[in-house]
């Protein structure tokens, strides 16, 4: 008589076969744009099973979208923020989709796919990025004040030319910070300077016109 697995067996002969590929990725996206975020590639000769999001967000609990292919289903535990979501065709495109990009966006976003060959995973360190608002402005003493607020990571600020300066570093509580640098000169054949402000999101240039009186 021949000798049957049954479903239980099966299952259990699947996860012990079963192999995993692991692959973790930091990705950087600038406040207010879209982050499209892609799971791992299925090969052509394997059967698509499920498909699974996990995110996972600072003070908040894990949120968990799931997609079966046999149902064409997909199912969300914990998940509250509608700019997270799936694209619009998940059995073509499992990939997640965040517009727009906010701060509390920063997190980890793991994709496992199932398959009949095996488990494979992608997962994604996401870095929101916030660019800093520039000022430079000259106060009553004399004394040019060069301001990047507001943005994440900090800035970082530079002169030219350089002369007598002074940078502070604000943390506004919201993983964003202000950099602000005052500069004078002695010199006073120096009447025009440039504050240069570095940031991963794009630097930016500004001058003024130096008022000696």
């Amino acid at each position: 008589m021949p000798c049957t697995l049954g479903t239980f067996g099966l299952w259990l002969l699947l996860i012990l076969t079963v192999s995993l590929v692991a692959a973790n990725y930091s990705l950087s996206k600038p406040v207010d744009t879209k982050a499209v975020l892609s799971c791992p590639p299925i090969t052509q000769k394997a059967v698509l099973v499920t498909i699974r999001w996990e995110i996972i967000l600072r003070d908040k609990p894990s949120c968990t979208r799931a997609y079966r292919r046999d149902t064409n289903e997909t199912r969300a535990i914990n998940c509250s923020d509608e700019t997270i979501s799936w694209d619009p065709r998940p059995d073509r495109n499992p990939a997640l989709q965040i517009y727009p990009v906010a701060i509390t966006h920063d997190g980890y976003y793991r994709c496992e796919v199932v398959t009949t060959h095996g488990h494979f995973y992608h997962g994604y360190h996401l870095k929101v990025l916030v660019p800093p608002e520039v000022t430079l402005f000259q106060l009553e003493n004399g004394t040019i004040v060069c301001r990047a607020a507001a943005g994440k990571p900090a800035a970082q600020i530079s002169w030219t030319p350089g002369g007598d300066c002074h940078t502070v570093e604000e943390p506004l509580g919201n993983d964003t910070v202000t950099i602000q640098s005052s500069c004078c000169w002695e010199d006073h054949r120096v009447s025009n300077v440039s504050c240069s402000v570095s940031h991963l999101t794009g630097n930016r240039s500004l001058s003024i016109e130096r008022n000696s009186g």
